[in-house]
């Protein structure tokens, strides 16, 4: 069994590297992909544990994307071989996260919000979100729960929300192919409800330069995995599966089994993945 997508506290994930590293010889995974948001430093963390554990650690990424308008999650594979030149453009979606927390802690403030995002990092570490925000306002009592947070304040409808500047999908598709890497688009069923028009997106995506799907994550039922690897049989896209374990940020899933044990993701999954990239695995 295999995990594909998990995070650390490197980015929204609580488990430190060396944590997750632990919990992925307790669960019994042969390998584990580190996709830490907009950052490799839970994985360069990782490098070592991993080998000494003798479980193969595969190096990932998740960066939030605009594809028509609209925020998706692209995941990045095999890129320990790439060269810094990938690394620096990271770093640009990085510190556009920054601004936009910059951005929204002050729209916070104007709404009466008393939050300074030097307490979000305290709480977060080096990289904060808008779960983090969220989570300190719990702490405030200025929401009773993250969906109230969301709802009033930090939801895109909702007014102290600030949008962010994100990398185009073909951009970022085409730095991670020039890098050597895998695209996989993270967990469809999410930010696509509708399945007849998701067709649509899958044969643009696809001739934009989208190598994989994930077929296999924590909210997609038995059915939905069906459908998006019959999806990208028809398309000739590769597929992925994880998780995309949190530790107690997602409490319901677990590391390798996802939500309720439904998940197995088989090793032959990453066999066909490697195959396919231009850069051998870490280990």
């Amino acid at each position: 069994m295999i995990d594909l997508h998990s995070h650390t506290t490197e980015s929204d994930g609580t488990l430190t590297p060396r944590e997750l590293i632990a919990a992925a010889v307790a669960a019994h995974l042969e390998a584990l992909a580190i996709t830490d948001h907009d950052t490799f430093a839970g994985y360069d963390a990782a490098v070592r544990l991993a080998a000494a554990a003798r479980i193969e650690l595969i190096c990932g990424i998740e960066l939030s994307v605009k594809w028509r308008g609209q925020t998706v999650h692209l995941l990045g594979y095999f890129l320990d071989g790439a060269p810094h030149g990938f690394r620096t453009w990271v770093l640009q979606a990085l510190e556009a996260r920054e601004e936009r927390n910059r951005r929204l802690e002050q729209s916070l403030n104007d709404h009466g919000i008393a939050i300074t995002l030097e307490e979000v990092h305290r709480l977060a570490g080096p990289l904060a979100g808008r779960p983090h925000f969220a989570a300190l306002m719990i702490q405030k009592g200025y929401a009773a729960n993250t969906q109230e947070a969301f709802d009033k304040y930090l939801g895109e409808h909702a007014p102290c929300y600030v949008p962010r500047d994100e990398p185009a999908f073909v951009e970022a598709v085409g730095q991670i192919a020039r890098h050597g890497g895998i695209s996989s688009l993270a967990h469809p069923g999410r930010t696509f409800a509708n399945r007849d028009t998701f067709e649509e997106h899958v044969r643009e995506m696809r001739g934009n330069g989208l190598h994989a799907i994930e077929v296999w994550h924590s909210d997609h039922s038995d059915e939905d995995s069906r459908f998006y690897e019959a999806l990208a049989g028809r398309y000739g896209l590769r597929v992925t599966g994880g998780s995309d374990f949190h530790g107690a940020n997602k409490p319901s899933i677990a590391l390798g089994t996802g939500r309720d044990g439904r998940l197995n993701v088989p090793r032959s999954v990453l066999d066909r993945l490697r195959a396919s990239a231009s850069w051998p695995s870490a280990l």
